[in-house]
């Protein structure tokens, strides 16, 4: 945090660190790096009195904000270590994050506020520590006027703040001490704590803010991600303010009150860097050019595209309409495990090609290889194959928190030596990557990964379906979606209702976003005669390849395919 605020307060107090776009739209506030400084340190000394200490976990579960920031910097100030949990996953999600991290204590609002609608906070969170026996303490935030229950661990947080000292001398850190842990999804059911440290990961994020997107003193940077995601934490958060950058928070939704709010907001905060998600872009492309040129966006000087790999036409529409063709476009590639921007157009000779769609150019000391099926190295250029980094980085995670072996199962095994990062990427002619999408069971969903394994443990619970599988289909907006085949106990008369009970599961056991947009009804899966589903086969129903189905000899029974083949062939009919 000395990085992040004391280092700008003595040099210049009252330049803005945060522009906090609430989600009633024009209602910005600004916070002074001083004021932010003021307010971290308030909540640093009320969690210290509450006893919180270093090494100690603490959960953030909140929306977008000035105290979530300084939450996160309050727990870094004083050695503790922030898990910060999106505030849309269900009360499920969040219990399993706090139990496996242990967390003492939980920061959260009363209510949120997004898109005009209220999100119930605290109600989420008291369902969660129901079954949590770490937490001893509940610090509420409001966001609203509207009054929540309070219990016997629920302490007012803004009562304590203003009571607290305005100075707290931070604690002396480690460079390899944990910083903060972020969930993540695996292509098994339990999503795994993703640990980063001190040093490296601020040196990476800083490096990364600074020259990827050519930020420089005085510009605005507008990056629209939730601090739920790693996006957020690298350049909402630690970045921008270790550069002593304007970082603003985006607390609403790309519609509200109506498609034009991102660039309403680029006009009246005049920001120059926008970086935001290919699949708020598609959504916006649906509603047509006028809602964009209705706002002055001449401030822009860069545009960013981050969470999933961007489609052409989002990419064409983004640069050409949104950047009037005269922004820098950044496609940038990277992940909750590399902590920072690893592939992206810049930095780069000056005015050196962009190719459209492409994350082109590794970032100052990352070394990209492509591997091939038998774990050796492909050389030479136009050659597609598993995307690995040869040598480490500053920010790249550290370990998987309990779970050691689990980060070397998952990163280092299958190509020994290498960091294997799970996606498949392509190497042009001139030398540039692609990324052409996850090689495991992993999908994106508007740039949110999820495992399959995740939302088939959900369904599992479903006493009438004792087996699923679940694949990712492309999907206009979301860029995939979630495709789940069911098997069901006995034919009955009920499969809707049964469907609606399964949405309902997979939204309280993960969140909304996770929910299945297709589920069918199968006999049986396609498994291999050591019992293993092979979705790949599924893959091809749902994405209409069935005429090269690959090799089905390993089946169990070949005849299934045909089978699901005709029961997919009748659903589209029936839902046409």
């Amino acid at each position: 945090t000395v990085n992040c605020l004391d280092q700008h307060v003595d040099k210049s107090p009252n330049r803005v660190a945060l522009i906090w776009e609430r989600d009633e739209p024009g209602t910005a506030v600004h916070v002074t790096y001083r004021e932010l400084l003021d307010l971290t340190c308030r909540l640093a000394n009320t969690l210290k009195k509450y006893g919180i200490q270093k090494g100690d976990r603490v959960a953030i579960y909140m929306s977008v904000s000035p105290l979530s920031v300084a939450a996160m910097l309050a727990c870094a100030r004083i050695g503790a270590v922030h898990t910060v949990v999106f505030a849309g996953f269900s009360a499920e999600s969040l219990a399993g994050r706090i139990m496996d991290s242990g967390c003492k204590a939980v920061i959260t609002y009363n209510q949120g506020v997004r898109g005009g609608r209220i999100i119930q906070l605290k109600t989420t969170v008291d369902e969660a520590v129901k079954n949590c026996p770490s937490i001893k303490h509940v610090f509420v935030a409001q966001r609203t006027d509207n009054k929540v229950q309070m219990g016997d661990r629920d302490i007012p947080l803004e009562e304590e703040m203003t009571k607290a000292d305005s100075v707290c001398t931070p604690e002396s850190m480690d460079s390899e001490d944990m910083l903060f842990m972020l969930y993540t999804s695996g292509s098994t059911g339990k999503p795994k704590g993703i640990v980063h440290t001190q040093a490296g990961y601020l040196l990476y994020a800083a490096l990364t803010h600074k020259y990827v997107f050519d930020y420089q003193q005085g510009d605005v940077f507008g990056c629209v991600a939730d601090i739920g995601w790693i996006t957020g934490h690298s350049y909402v958060v630690y970045g921008p303010l270790c550069n002593g950058a304007t970082s603003v928070l985006f607390e609403s939704t790309p519609v509200y009150p109506d498609p034009g709010r991102y660039w309403e907001v680029v006009q009246r905060l005049k920001i120059n860097q926008f970086y935001g998600a290919p699949t708020a872009i598609r959504l916006l492309l649906n509603y047509g050019e006028e809602w964009v040129k209705k706002y002055d966006r001449s401030s822009l000087k860069v545009l960013g595209s981050v969470g999933e790999p961007i489609n052409k036409e989002a990419w064409q529409w983004f640069y050409q309409v949104v950047g009037e063709g005269r922004c820098t476009l950044v496609d940038t590639w990277w992940q909750t495990e590399t902590g920072g921007i690893c592939i992206a157009p810049r930095p780069s000779e000056d005015k050196a090609e962009i190719i459209p769609a492409m994350a082109m150019r590794p970032f100052f000391g990352i070394v990209p290889v492509l591997m091939d099926e038998n774990g050796e190295v492909i050389e030479g250029s136009d050659v597609s194959g598993a995307l690995c980094i040869a040598q480490p980085w500053p920010g790249m995670a550290r370990t998987i928190y309990g779970d050691h072996q689990r980060f070397i199962d998952a990163y280092f095994k299958a190509y020994p030596g290498y960091y294997f990062t799970g996606d498949g990427a392509y190497r042009s002619q001139k030398g540039y990557y692609q990324i052409t999408g996850r090689m495991d069971d992993i999908i994106n969903i508007s740039g949110h990964r999820l495992g399959t394994a995740e939302i088939e443990d959900a369904m599992a619970d479903h006493p009438e379906v004792p087996e699923t599988a679940v694949v990712g289909y492309p999907h206009k907006i979301k860029g995939e979606g979630a495709f789940a085949f069911i098997v069901l106990k006995e034919q009955t008369a009920h499969v809707d209702h049964i469907k609606e009970e399964l949405k309902t599961i997979v939204a309280s056991k993960i969140a909304k976003y996770a929910v299945p947009d297709h589920i069918l009804v199968v006999k049986r899966l396609p498994k291999t005669r050591s019992g293993k589903i092979m979705r790949r086969l599924l893959r091809k129903v749902v994405t209409e390849q069935s005429s090269n189905m690959g090799d089905v000899t390993t089946l169990d029974d070949p005849s299934v395919v045909k089978e699901i083949l005709d029961a997919y062939q009748k659903y589209k009919k029936s839902s046409s």
